[in-house]
């Protein structure tokens, strides 16, 4: 069990809301998911943590393929279902699933992802599946995204962390040369 402490800190921790889905063999399972995240800049990798007592997991270790629908922020009704198990429903999901490209994906996500699976680490009470993006969908990619954090609850991530025209970026760089321009006058 996690210390009370730890989990209060880690429970600050905001994250994006994906649907993770999977079909084989006539079966398609999906849930809700915010611990998947690219794990790569030059190759399109993407990273899922799983439970292995999980009805999707059968179908991602026996396919090697998972689909990941990236949530809007007017889909928290998409998520809350999918974060509930799909069986007390009696898997009564058609309106909340459609099948593309041999995969579940969430209509009107943001956008979906095709991942192919191609290492995998089995730790504590999750599966790490490392998965390459292998085909993609824009959904509605201006739509802010659905966010989490299990001390927060459900978040629409649309409210600027800057005012436009600041950029931190431009700020900083201004004052490392102003640094710079002051060590070179001390070393002289």
């Amino acid at each position: 069990m996690i210390d009370r402490d730890i989990k209060r800190c880690l429970g600050q921790m905001a994250k994006g809301v994906q649907v993770v889905g999977a079909a084989h063999d006539g079966l398609v399972r999906a849930y809700c998911s915010h611990w998947v995240t690219q794990v790569s800049f030059e190759e399109p990798i993407m990273l899922c943590s799983i439970s292995p007592k999980h009805d999707t997991f059968p179908l991602i270790e026996a396919s090697g393929l998972f689909s990941v629908s990236i949530l809007a922020g007017d889909q928290v009704d998409h998520a809350q279902y999918f974060s509930y198990p799909g069986h007390k429903f009696k898997y009564m999901s058609p309106d909340r699933l459609e099948i593309v490209d041999g995969l579940p994906v969430v209509p009107d996500c943001v956008a979906w992802l095709k991942c192919e699976v191609f290492d995998r680490i089995d730790r504590f009470d999750h599966v790490l599946l490392f998965a390459r993006v292998t085909a993609v969908g824009e959904g509605r990619l201006k739509e802010p995204s659905l966010v989490y954090s299990s001390r927060q609850g459900w978040k629409v991530a649309d409210t600027p962390a800057r005012k436009p025209g600041d950029s931190v970026r431009d700020r900083l760089l201004a004052e490392l040369a102003e640094f710079e321009a002051s060590a070179d006058v001390h070393t002289d």
